[in-house]
């Protein structure tokens, strides 16, 4: 799976020294915009900049410039999603399967990723840890740690179970779009992993 970072779930897992989950998890590439490292992380993100740039140089993770995108031949493409969703999550997400960010808020990139017919899987930094419990990489208790690590070093105030009711609520209960049904099936028989279960083993800590 592939992923384009926003700027607040960069500065949250690089802040507790936990961007090597991202890397592990999304696999097939890692990108950021390069509005994103020039503009967002210059502003907000200066305690974490030195460490991203060593990733990008390291080639942990992609940097997108216009130039590439030319090259792509998708720049157009870029420019006319920039004008319709600016406020949204812009197109530095283009190309990647995923979108990770904890804007939540409604009318932000994760609410308005789920009230669209778009192929971007939207998920918070919550969402990835719970997806990596789930497939197996890590225990249950490794991952409310790691939760507890990323919501204390940003000052974030999140509740991990209220996170987990939320993930079963998208994906099982109450989903905003039919895909998200088909996506968590599909993980589930490609990983041979019974999600019930585990989120049921997962419940018990909180």
């Amino acid at each position: 799976m592939r992923a384009s970072l926003d700027t607040n779930v960069i500065i949250h897992f690089y802040k507790a020294g936990l961007q090597d989950i991202l890397f592990a998890f999304f696999d097939e590439g890692v990108f950021i915009y390069e509005q994103i490292r020039n503009v967002e992380l210059e502003n907000h993100g200066q305690d974490v900049l030195n460490q991203v740039d060593a990733d990008i140089a390291d080639g942990k993770m992609e940097l997108y410039t216009n130039q590439r995108l030319r090259n792509l031949q998708v720049y157009k493409i870029f420019e006319h999603n920039v004008s319709e969703n600016r406020n949204l999550y812009g197109t530095g997400d283009l190309g990647a399967y995923s979108l990770v960010t904890n804007d939540t808020k409604q009318g932000g990139p994760y609410m308005s990723l789920l009230q669209f017919e778009d192929d971007i899987m939207p998920f918070t930094f919550a969402d990835v840890l719970i997806l990596r419990y789930l497939i197996g990489t890590v225990d249950e208790n490794q991952t409310l740690k790691d939760f507890n690590s990323i919501n204390t070093s940003s000052n974030l105030n999140w509740s991990f179970k209220s996170q987990v009711i939320k993930f079963v609520k998208r994906f099982f209960k109450d989903p905003y779009r039919d895909e998200d049904i088909v996506w968590i099936k599909k993980l589930a028989a490609e990983n041979n992993i019974n999600i019930k279960l585990k989120l049921a083993t997962l419940s018990r800590l909180l």
